[in-house]
């Protein structure tokens, strides 16, 4: 698996590296910036996950998962290495969602049992309450029986997130999307879940996504959020704007790449 994983990463450090210096001297951001989105590439567990993500590999993602797992089950008990098995099964689940739901499910399943264990042991851990939150909530589009229990869940487990933590951007976002994807258009509620999701931004736009002992997933989709909305309202230079941010700091965002070539053809 790692050597599979190094080719990867291998050759996306090449394109990872071109693509930020053109975009970068476009936006005419400093070189320094460079700097925070090439760490993110580095040999961490957590950029591994993301890498996987983003390029929508979700082999990678399942070879991730499986050596993760065999890690903790060995008796690696360790509450970061836990949160990035979550993580990662998160991500597998969110991906693998229509080609294989049911490995979706065992996954997010999983999700929730490694981060009980986390909570466990520390009830305030902000990271875990919303990363479980996402897991509850994506978890009820799989077991039906369940779906209203486990969705009040995931509202209660944010709730907790939110007050702990009133300014996680991870908190922010995650309570943006729920509202954005609920809400009616230019309601009130739709507005309230607009404004968490530009504080989202703001913050992370102040925090660094290079961080090995903390969560460091977000920019990006947060980037590429704000500017679905500003496509959505026909402001075409802000969602070109934000869309090319979200390239910055992840330069192999096959979404992001999506949402740019949509933006171009309007």
């Amino acid at each position: 698996m790692e050597s599979l994983y190094r080719l990867h990463l291998g050759r996306s450090m090449l394109r990872h590296l071109a693509l930020s210096l053109a975009l970068a001297v476009a936006a005419g951001l400093a070189p320094g910036t460079l700097a925070t989105v090439a760490a993110q590439e580095g040999g961490d567990l957590q950029a591994q996950i993301l890498f996987a993500a983003q390029t929508e590999d979700l082999n990678l993602l399942a070879e991730l998962v499986q050596s993760l797992s065999g890690r903790v089950k060995s008796g690696d008990a360790d509450p970061a290495l836990q949160y990035h098995l979550a993580h990662a099964e998160y991500r597998y689940a969110e991906l693998g969602a229509q080609r294989r739901p049911q490995a979706a499910e065992a996954a997010l399943g999983d999700c929730v049992e490694q981060l009980e264990r986390i909570l466990q042991r520390d009830a305030k851990s902000v990271e875990a309450l919303t990363l479980e939150s996402m897991c509850d909530d994506a978890l009820a589009a799989h077991a039906k029986i369940r779906a209203v229990l486990l969705r009040s869940r995931a509202a209660d487990r944010l709730d907790a997130a939110y007050k702990l933590g009133p300014r996680n951007p991870r908190v922010l976002l995650r309570m943006a999307e729920t509202g954005l994807e609920r809400a009616r258009p230019n309601s009130p509620d739709y507005r309230r879940a607009l404004a968490l999701l530009a504080q989202a931004v703001e913050i992370f736009e102040q925090t660094s996504a290079t961080a090995v002992d903390a969560p460091g997933w977000g920019h990006a989709e947060a980037y590429l959020a704000y500017g679905r909305q500003f496509l959505m309202q026909g402001d075409l230079v802000a969602a070109r704007n934000w869309t090319e941010r979200a390239l910055l700091a992840a330069p192999d965002y096959e979404a992001a790449r999506r949402q740019l070539a949509q933006i171009q053809t309007q």
